[in-house]
């Protein structure tokens, strides 16, 4: 356990003294709040919530914020493979599991961090928590979404050896991950051969989880939201350590 706490200690001290990190961070997701919430919040009408687009797009602007951080903590792995920093850490007498769930901790508490950032600024533009309850139901979901793509970085970082084909690659994979997640609009409008593929996109589960307790309304069981999301953290997190063990020095 230490040396779990070691290792995220780690992250979240070159995560605090990043202020251009934590600034870029929240730019995209507040952006798209602001632009687009508030340029269609009178011409959209979603069912649950009107026209009250805001609300409806909050919490996928939270779940964005988590998703891209979460993903691209994983460039830390190449980024210590080429200082030499990870060889050190791996010929240490410690096993590559805390090692790896050391940065997964560390990786999923700063996209925490930055999706409550995301989570305050709404507060002032229209978001309105139902309950502690629900706060709690929607930190939940964020814990979960940050662990498993911070543990699905970390598998693809952990097979390469350049930052900027790790940077390409993961911007090839998750855009359509957050466009097909219901983040931008309600998965019940899109047409019927492509609304069954929302439903193999694990974010999809954990936008619905977050939307279910930031305003009780949701498209998708939270327990079954919860199941799918928690299962897939859970598998990335086993393939995540099963790569990283996998890495030479």
């Amino acid at each position: 356990m230490d040396i779990i706490y070691t290792i995220w200690l780690r992250n979240m001290i070159r995560y605090m003294r990043s202020k251009s990190r934590i600034i870029g961070s929240i730019s995209m997701p507040l952006f798209f709040l602001l632009f687009l919430g508030f340029g269609l919040n009178s011409v959209v009408n979603i069912p649950g919530f009107g026209e009250n687009y805001i609300q409806f797009l909050i919490p996928g602007m939270v779940a964005m914020s988590v998703l891209f951080t979460s993903v691209f903590s994983g460039i830390q792995i190449i980024w210590d493979k080429q200082f030499g920093f990870l060889k050190e850490t791996l010929v240490a007498p410690v096993t590559r599991l805390e090692i790896m769930l050391g940065q997964t901790f560390g990786g999923a508490t700063t996209a925490v961090i930055q999706g409550i950032m995301i989570m305050v600024i709404s507060l002032f533009v229209g978001l309105k928590v139902q309950s502690v309850l629900g706060f709690l139901i929607a930190l939940g979901f964020m814990v979960l979404i940050g662990i498993s793509f911070t543990a699905f970085g970390i598998a693809i970082a952990s097979r390469m050896e350049d930052m900027t084909g790790f940077q390409l690659i993961m911007n090839f994979v998750i855009f359509p991950i957050f466009g097909l997640s219901g983040a931008l609009f309600p998965i019940s409008s899109l047409p019927s051969w492509l609304s069954p593929i929302t439903m193999f996109d694990p974010l999809t589960y954990g936008v619905e989880g977050i939307r279910y307790g930031l305003t009780g309304v949701s498209q998708i069981s939270p327990v079954v939201s919860l199941a799918v999301i928690g299962g897939f953290a859970c598998a990335m997190t086993v393939i995540g350590t099963f790569l990283f063990k996998k890495i030479s020095i």
